[in-house]
């Protein structure tokens, strides 16, 4: 189990550029406000695990979080990784289906479950907002179920790094804060293929690694193009 820590919301702390809040007026961030706080989470410490009672939605607000589920056998699959903006815990689960991890350390808004969907039902275009919001987690299930089923290693370690460029549009580098052991576990392979395929991708000028954390694209043609099967690396 894991204990919550739930904090006072700092006066300063801007609940309009929310997820869940961007573009509705002040009464419903009013609302919001009501039934959330704030909290923090080092990195390591679990914000969740996998079923534990569902009773709060998450939005992480700062840093990045790990989402895995335990295979039957013992083995470990990353099911996603969570960053500023995205939602944890929208499906009304009566439990967790997956644990949630600080990679980093992280901030989140935590919101009580039965305030926010009461919030569903009452508040005009607030289930609209988290329509939206929404959307990009069923596009992260699509992309992963491509990449686990259809693409070759190659073809899925480039992938992988233009999804995070995508989400990272203000940023020349690709920030990796996940270990190597995340990545292969997502994609679904070992620590060594995903090693030598970022190496080899370094070698040929596709891509450069400044630091274990970070990543920059050199030849974006290149990488869309090995990320499509159009070449091999």
């Amino acid at each position: 189990m894991y204990v919550q820590t739930a904090q006072a919301v700092p006066s300063k702390f801007d609940y309009a550029a929310l997820a869940v809040c961007r573009g509705l007026d002040r009464q419903v961030t009013n609302n919001v406000i009501a039934i959330s706080s704030l909290q923090r989470k080092t990195a390591g410490e679990t914000l969740f695990s996998e079923g534990d009672p569902a009773d709060s939605v998450y939005e992480v607000v700062r840093g990045t979080v790990r989402l895995c589920k335990l295979l039957p056998d013992g083995r470990r699959q990353v099911t996603g990784f969570a960053a500023a903006g995205d939602l944890l815990g929208l499906a009304p689960e009566g439990s967790w289906v997956y644990t949630a991890e600080a990679i980093t350390d992280v901030t989140l808004c935590r919101y009580r479950r039965t305030g926010f969907d009461r919030m569903i039902d009452n508040v005009p275009g607030f289930a609209r907002r988290l329509l939206a919001v929404s959307s990009h987690e069923l596009r992260a299930a699509q992309d992963q179920m491509l990449l686990l089923g259809r693409k070759t290693a190659a073809e899925r370690v480039a992938s992988f790094l233009l999804l995070l460029a995508e989400r990272q549009p203000e940023s020349g580098e690709i920030a990796l804060p996940m270990s190597r052991t995340d990545i292969a576990d997502y994609l679904g392979l070992t620590i060594e293929t995903v090693s030598r395929t970022l190496s080899k991708m370094k070698r040929d000028g596709l891509i450069a690694l400044p630091s274990i954390a970070t990543a920059e694209i050199r030849d974006r043609d290149a990488v869309q193009a090995l990320a499509a099967g159009d070449v091999e690396l």
